[in-house]
Order: C-alpha cells, then sequence, then structure tokens
C-alpha cells in the first residue's frame, strides 16, 4: 500500500497536526480511533523515550498514526551570543520574578538521535518540518516500512522533498499556527497561503498532497479536498478539545480571542511562529531579528514562559494559534472529526447543488 491509498482509505481524511505542548498520545489516539490520522509531535522527546512511545500507540490501536520530528541542527551558541540574549530578556525575567537561565551545554534534542530511534520504532508514518531528509535517511524509514511525509512552505520545498523520495507533502499555507516549515527561502518569500499553495505543489509534484493552515471546520475540509488534497490537516481547531494539552491559561487566551489576533513573531524561539499577540511579541518586534536562533531562544525563554503560565499571565507565554482561531470549540477530539466530517458532507452537497453536479457519494 502506498501514503496515497492509506490516506485515500481513512474514513475521515482529516490528519491532526502535531503540536509540541498542545497535543500528546490520548489526541493521536483520538482522532486515529475516529477514523483520522492522529500525530504525535516527537520533537521535546529524549530519543530513548521515542520507541517507547511509538510502541504505546501500536498497542492501543490498530489505526495508522503519525509521528513528528522538527529536524534542528545541533545548536552551539556563543558564549557572546546567549550573553546578549539573557541580557535582552532579564527585564521580562523580572517582571516574572523567575531568575535568569544558566548556559547550557545543549540545546533541544538530537536530531540525528531522535530519527534513528524513529526509523527503529518504525511508526505507519512519520512526518518531518524545517528541513528535508536525504534520500538514505528516507530509504532507511521505507525499509522500517514507514511512509515519509515532508513539510513544505514553497512548491520549491515540496519538489525538494519529492527528490528525496517522499511519500506525501504537508503544504503549509501561511495561515497555519505555530512554527513555520521554510528551509529554502526567507520567511517573505515563504508565506504562500493554503489554496495557492495546495493547488501549486499539485501542479509540481506527483505526490499526495495534505492541506495545512486555516482549516477550521467541515468546510474548510470540503475546500482542502475540492483543490485536489487527500487530506486536510487541523491543529489550532483542536486547542480547546478535550484531549489538548496547551493548559487552561493558553485555552482562555483562545475563548477571548478577537477576529484577526494572530501575528508571526520568532521572539519566542529564534524561529517564526503564529499565535495570539501578546505584549512580549509587540516589544521584542523590534529586536525580534538579533535573538539566537531555534531552539536557543526557545530554551533561553523556557523557564520566563512556564513562570508567566503559572502566575495567568499570557502576555509573556506563547499562544501558538492559526488564522480563524474564533472559530476553536470544545469537545471530545473524536466527535469534533465525526461533526466536521458530517458539515464537509453538508458542504459538499450544496456546492453540488449550486453548480448543478451530481452529489459525491457519502
Amino acid at each position: 500500500m502506498s501514503l496515497a491509498a492509506l490516506l485515500e482509505k481513512l474514513p475521515i481524511p482529516i490528519v491532526q497536526a502535531p503540536m509540541a505542548y498542545a497535543s500528546a498520545a490520548d489526541m493521536a489516539l483520538a482522532v486515529s480511533r475516529a477514523g483520522g490520522l492522529g500525530s504525535l509531535p516527537a520533537a521535546p522527546i529524549a530519543p530513548a523515550e521515542i520507541g517507547l512511545a511509538v510502541a504505546a500507540l501500536k498497542a492501543q490501536t490498530d489505526a495508522p498514526f503519525a509521528v513528528n520530528l522538527l529536524m534542528t541542527p545541533p545548536s552551539a551558541p556563543s558564549p557572546q551570543e546567549v550573553e546578549s540574549a539573557l541580557a535582552r530578556l532579564a527585564p521580562w525575567y523580572a517582571e516574572v520574578g523567575a531568575p535568569l537561565p544558566a548556559a547550557l551545554h545543549q540545546y533541544g534534542q538530537d536530531f540525528t538521535a531522535q530519527l534513528e530511534a524513529l526509523t527503529q520504532a518504525a511508526p505507519p508514518v512519520a512526518s518531518f518540518a524545517f528541513s528535508v531528509l536525504s534520500k538514505a535517511q528516507v530509504e532507511a524509514l521505507h525499509r522500517a516500512g514507514t511512509y515519509v511525509v515532508g513539510t513544505a512552505n514553497t512548491v520549491a520545498e515540496a519538489r525538494a522533498w519529492a527528490e528525496a523520495g517522499a511519500d506525501g507533502i504537508c503544504a503549509q499555507g501561511s495561515e497555519a499556527g505555530g512554527h513555520r516549515g521554510n528551509f529554502l527561502a526567507e520567511i517573505d518569500a515563504s508565506l504562500v497561503g493554503t489554496m495557492a499553495l495546495v493547488v501549486t505543489v499539485r501542479q509540481a509534484v506527483d505526490l499526495p498532497v495534505i492541506a495545512a493552515g486555516g482549516i477550521m471546520d467541515g468546510r474548510g475540509v470540503a475546500a482542502a479536498l475540492a483543490l485536489g488534497a487527500s487530506a486536510a490537516q487541523m491543529g489550532t481547531a483542536f486547542l480547546l478539545a478535550d484531549q489538548a494539552v496547551n493548559g487552561a491559561v493558553w485555552q482562555a487566551a483562545i475563548r477571548k480571542a478577537t477576529d484577526d489576533p494572530t501575528r508571526l513573531t520568532r521572539a519566542f524561539t529564534g524561529r517564526y511562529a503564529r499565535g495570539l499577540e501578546n505584549r512580549f511579541m509587540r516589544e521584542m518586534r523590534a529586536v525580534e531579528d538579533d535573538v539566537p536562533a531555534y531552539p536557543v531562544q526557545g530554551v533561553l525563554t523556557g523557564p520566563m514562559r512556564r513562570a508567566a503560565e503559572a502566575a495567568g499571565n499570557q502576555e509573556l507565554m506563547v499562544l501558538w494559534a492559526g488564522q480563524a482561531v474564533k472559530l476553536a470549540g470544545p469537545g471530545d477530539a473524536g466527535e469534533l472529526m465525526r461533526r466536521w466530517w458530517a458539515e464537509a458532507g453538508e458542504t459538499a452537497r450544496a456546492l453540488a447543488a449550486r453548480t448543478g453536479a451530481s452529489p459525491p457519494r457519502p
């Protein structure tokens, strides 16, 4: 079977976006059991724990699921870079009453070791963002029985993944919440909307495409499928689900979100990401180009963000969310999936009536 066939066989062609610190194994299981493709965000997981996490998922469901890694090279910032970053953050740490963190010998997990552990664990699907695997790495995953999905923000990135041997492309539109996956062009050249990105990637590569970014309900799912996507990826739509682990403070911010509340920032982690705008984002904007690259800045702001969350202070913590976040609602993840798929069917039937076409099969 191919990845295209796997996606075609899904009872509900919805992929749950892997959202570190917002989703975990329980959400992935709920989505997969409901007929979609759940995703486990493994970027924060130590290499030694990845095999156990994948084995636990396999033991709890026969349905397919995905595991996601973020491709981050080893980071070795200079002492001067860390010192400057901490000086920039000192007033914010003082505001939350937390001590500045010490410089570390290692920032983030070892991706090479994570990838080796993931390959050995052999999940049904593995997805990646921030760069592109080598052909040898893709072939190793294939030998283990794992399909490979690469995240692309541009057509050029989709072609790079196709040349590496990937089985599918996650086309991440500019509307998507959380970190941008761009790796071939700067941010300004990588903000293609979901609609335009899906149709141009479909034209450029002969691989199944998963549409991601701003898809919040069944209408968005139907639109993604109408554009030629094999599935729709939804992340922000799950942030108020029963299985979400993003916490009460983050969820409260989502519930009171205004009409167009999200902005891009690299101030929190050193890599551009979309979230609900707050004071830290606004006041750091003038210097955000100076902060250390991901994951160093993210590690250095980590204690500050955790202290802010403990104090209920939304202004100094990450609140990742995509556009149309106001459409997020509560409920069991599986029930949300079934509701969205019913909405997608209603949308398709209404469109068929409008165009005079025969309605699709249910």
